[in-house]
């Protein structure tokens, strides 16, 4: 039988190349749209939303003259005050000796780097998807175990909890929680988010679980049973690291999803990156590098996240579990 030759849409090049330039059209076409309503682009002002020279200067206590000896700033005037200031190795003199000078004006002065409010609004997003991701995993495998519980009365509160989660909105979730919940316990507005997104992911971490954990052989636990294994037992060496094994492409899916939403919590005022991307737009009135910027990092940390579960499914596959 005659080899299939590879047409040119066939190939893998030709798709790759294909879909590069595309994409650089499409964004081509979208600059010059964004031209065309005279739109002013100011992406030099961008660096320094991710970090920032910071002068800190040691002011003057009241108004007097300035004398500099033995590394030290004293400052005295007719009245009788008199300060001493010490020259410390990271500051820099900005007064000669023998200045007169007025109080608050600067004497010395530091700069240094210091992040900048994308780079702060990163961090709280990473710290409440990491403690909302927490959350739901301890959350959802209560709630698995709920489920497939013997105990009717334990399956209906996990599955009635599961069923008005996941049939109510996120947002309107973050509201009840923060305006009602969080108020009348007094939970700050930062762990209120955290929760909220912890307590709504854990409802369908939960069904992944529950469905993993099922689809495992009941042969095995009757192979378990007869080497003399009790259900924890059963349950943590056997059932689970495969069921986890099956389960962690959905998981991993529902820790990136946990991410992107964790955007909504800035309808509380938490300042993770969306909260920061509303205040710089509405500093600059620079929308378009503001909100792609935004958008790139948090593609940046789904990115790694994907990653990050490619690379562990692939070493479960080669040892055949968890371990």
């Amino acid at each position: 039988m005659p080899k299939h030759r590879q047409g040119l849409f066939e190939s893998t090049a030709f798709g790759k190349f294909g879909a590069i330039g595309f994409y650089f059209l499409l964004a081509l076409g979208l600059f010059y749209a964004a031209s065309s309503m005279n739109y002013s682009w100011k992406w030099n002002s961008v660096p320094k939303y991710f970090a920032y020279e910071k002068v800190e200067a040691v002011s003057a206590g009241f108004d007097g003259v300035i004398k500099i000896e033995d590394g030290q700033i004293v400052l005295s005037n007719d009245e009788g005050d008199r300060k001493i200031y010490p020259v410390e190795d990271d500051y820099v003199l900005v007064v000669d000796n023998g200045d007169d000078i007025y109080e608050g004006d600067a004497m010395l002065e530091m700069t240094h780097w210091v992040p900048g409010p994308l780079i702060n609004g990163l961090v709280i997003t990473l710290k409440i998807s990491g403690l909302g991701g927490i959350i739901a995993f301890l959350f959802a495998g209560l709630l698995a175990f709920m489920r497939i519980s013997k105990f009717p009365i334990l399956q209906y509160i996990a599955s009635s909890y599961i069923t008005v989660i996941r049939g109510t909105p996120l947002l309107v979730q973050i509201f009840i929680f923060y305006f009602i919940i969080a108020t009348i316990f007094d939970i700050p507005r930062f762990y209120a988010g955290a929760m909220s997104l912890g307590l709504f992911y854990a409802a369908y971490i939960a069904e992944v679980l529950r469905g993993a954990i099922q689809s495992i052989d009941k042969g095995q636990y009757e192979a378990a049973k007869s080497l003399g294994m009790n259900y924890t037992q059963t349950m943590g060496s056997i059932i689970m690291p495969q069921a986890l094994k099956r389960a962690l492409p959905t998981l991993v899916g529902e820790i990136i999803a946990l991410v992107k939403d964790s955007s909504l919590v800035s309808v509380i005022s938490i300042t993770d990156l969306t909260k920061v991307g509303r205040e710089i737009v509405a500093n600059t009135f620079s929308p378009f590098e503001t909100w792609l910027i935004v958008a790139a990092m948090y593609f940046a940390i789904t990115s790694i996240l994907s990653f990050i579960g490619h690379r562990w499914e692939k070493k479960m596959k080669l040892k055949g579990g968890m371990s």
